[in-house]
Parts: C-alpha cells; sequence; structure tokens
C-alpha cells in the first residue's frame, strides 16, 4: 500500500474536485450497494520507496512511485462508453497538476486491464501513476 502522504494528496484532489460521481476508498463504507448509479472505486498502491540522493542522515531525498487504480464502475449491461467518459473527467482532475511533492506523470484507461464484470456492475481502470518526494521519512 502506499504512503498516507499519497494516499491523502490523492484523496485531497478528489474531494475538492470531484463531485460527478461518489467515491469509495478501500475498505470505505458503501451506503447503498445495490444503487445502480455509477460510482469510482479507489485503490492506491505505492510500489517503491527508493533513496535519491545520499548524504547526512535525515537530510536524504525519497522517491515513492506508485499508482493510483480509480475503477469507474457503471452498470452492468450499460455499455463502456459513459465509464470511459468518466475516466476521462477523473484524468483531468491530475493532470500537470501537483499536489505538494507528489507528481501525477502517467495516465491510461483500460491500458493492460480492460473494462471487468463484476456483479451487477462494469468497471473502467483509470490508472494514474505517481512519484513523490520526500526528505522528512513519512
Amino acid at each position: 500500500m502506499s504512503s498516507p502522504a499519497a494516499f491523502d494528496a490523492i484523496e485531497e484532489v478528489l474531494f475538492n474536485g470531484w463531485a460527478e460521481t461518489l467515491v469509495i476508498f478501500e475498505n470505505g463504507p458503501v451506503s447503498d450497494p445495490d444503487t445502480q448509479a455509477p460510482f469510482v472505486y479507489v485503490e492506491i498502491v505505492g510500489d517503491q520507496l527508493v533513496q535519491d540522493t545520499f548524504g547526512a542522515p535525515g537530510q536524504n531525498e525519497w522517491v515513492e512511485d506508485g499508482a493510483a487504480y480509480l475503477h469507474v464502475m457503471v452498470p452492468n449491461g450499460t455499455g463502456s462508453r459513459e465509464a470511459r467518459a468518466i475516466a476521462a473527467r477523473l484524468s483531468n482532475l491530475f493532470r500537470e497538476r501537483p499536489v505538494g511533492t507528489m507528481n501525477f506523470n502517467s495516465m491510461s484507461i483500460g491500458s493492460g486491464s480492460p473494462g471487468r464484470d463484476f456483479p451487477n456492475f462494469f468497471a473502467m481502470t483509470l490508472t494514474i501513476g505517481f512519484d513523490r518526494r520526500d526528505t522528512t521519512g513519512s
């Protein structure tokens, strides 16, 4: 899983910039699991933390690489276009907009993971790659 700082940065972007659909984070509460309205399910994964500089202890820069998976869920049988359109609008929240020391450097709609069926829903995934630079150890 990602660091709390990476999670907080992505949550901040979505909280402040997205009102089109419900957003649910990993292990978050689902208010109405039977609803057929589109929603976004978010997973944030930190792939690795690498020391980028070498110097005095506590003065080095570390880089966390990771990805946010924004699964756009639409009702089964409604096609994939709406999910793709929602994913494209979500991607605009992160393009060329760093949050603190966090940069969003790659994005893909469905790359490597074509849409998948779940009970009552179809998911199209927006994958956002990120790196976060840190000298504080958080």
